[in-house]
């Protein structure tokens, strides 16, 4: 008799390496004895580091997967006849619930982000609609959300919505098998290299960092790496018509631990969201990945994110709305090299001791083990 416990996750917006599934959650599972399946987007149907991925195609447009690609996510998800089913997006709710209704397995509902405070940021509905399509967004996605067995999300922020649910949380910190020990860095050496790793967005503070290279004193002793992908396509050509863009790099986006070796090389790691709600309460993985790889960090001064990085000495945090604070920030770190040496040396060890995967992962499979027992 097979008593391997089967585990599905189940994403149509997510690609199949997406780092929180793949390389957190899914490879928990199989460490800990599961069978794991995953659903989402890839060519094809092939088996990476003992995780069988179930291949999607990549949807023409937003109606083909908000439509047609979840109706054969679900199909794909209910044949494999899964334990315990955990899925990654709020289009996909309909298809938990039916999961659930078709089949005696367990049903997580995964939230990544605030998506009624998402829905007031996109740019394709227009603005008269926003508001009452989120409201809307929102009740529906409590509604549903009651018919499953758990509820999973990424910050305490997101839990205040459910919290008649009793949702856990589990942080996406860095997994400190995936970053290896941050490599020394030469303080002396010209340029500089500061790094912001994610999408890039004017809210994200695109614009912000590429004008604060051109206020900071000797702005050729300093380099931006940006790596990630730009929101719109008009994006980078806007970006390039200011000063401080002879000073930028762009890679695009790049597999994570491509992104680890950049890091490996960066100086000083950037996080410069504007004050929009949902980035206020948000933990963006970039910042305690830049703790993880010894960066001092420049941050939004947002109450949360000063109480991270101020909390534990490892950065300086600044009005993402002033391009000429940012390069303060960044001119105080290259004039003080030991101390900006030791806010590394204080990030890496706040994430050993409290920001990283590993003591997250144990929530998961006492969540696993709990709905398994009943």
């Amino acid at each position: 008799m097979n008593l391997v416990r089967r585990a599905l996750h189940l994403t149509t917006v997510h690609l199949s390496s997406d780092t929180r599934i793949f390389h957190k959650q899914a490879k928990t599972l199989a460490g800990a004895g599961y069978e794991v399946i995953l659903v989402a987007q890839h060519e094809g149907d092939v088996e990476v580091e003992g995780i069988r991925i179930r291949g999607l195609r990549r949807p023409q447009n937003r109606l083909n997967r908000m439509l047609g690609l979840t109706w054969r996510a679900f199909r794909s998800a209910r044949r494999e006849r899964a334990d315990v089913y955990q899925f990654h997006d709020p289009e996909l709710l309909l298809a938990g619930l039916l999961l659930k209704l078709t089949t005696r397995a367990k049903v997580i509902y995964d939230v990544h982000e605030d998506v009624p405070e998402q829905v007031l940021t996109k740019h394709w509905i227009p603005r008269v609609l926003r508001r009452p399509v989120a409201v809307a967004v929102g009740l529906g996605e409590k509604l549903l959300a009651w018919g499953m067995d758990a509820v999973v999300v990424a910050t305490e922020g997101i839990a205040e919505r459910f919290v008649r649910l009793a949702p856990v949380v589990i942080r996406n910190y860095p997994s400190l098998s995936m970053l290896s020990c941050p490599a020394s860095k030469e303080w002396a050496r010209s340029p500089r290299r500061l790094i912001y790793v994610g999408g890039i967005s004017w809210r994200r503070g695109a614009f912000e960092m590429v004008r604060a290279l051109g206020y900071v004193a000797r702005s050729s002793e300093v380099e931006l790496t940006l790596v990630g992908k730009f929101e719109h396509a008009d994006l980078e050509g806007r970006l390039a018509a200011l000063a401080g863009w002879q000073h930028v790099r762009s890679t695009g986006w790049l597999p994570p631990e491509e992104v680890y070796q950049r890091l490996r090389e960066a100086d000083i790691g950037l996080v410069c969201l504007h004050p929009v709600p949902r980035y206020m309460v948000a933990l963006p993985v970039k910042l305690f990945e830049y703790m993880a790889a010894g960066l001092p960090v420049i941050a939004s001064d947002f109450p949360l994110w000063k109480e991270i990085v101020e909390g534990n000495q490892c950065g300086l945090c600044a009005n993402p709305l002033d391009p000429q604070a940012i390069a303060t920030a960044v001119e105080y770190l290259i004039a003080h090299p030991d101390e900006a040496r030791r806010m590394g040396e204080n990030g890496r060890q706040a994430v050993e001791e409290k920001y990283n995967w590993e003591r997250e992962s144990e929530k998961l499979l006492a969540l696993y083990d709990k709905l398994l027992s009943r």
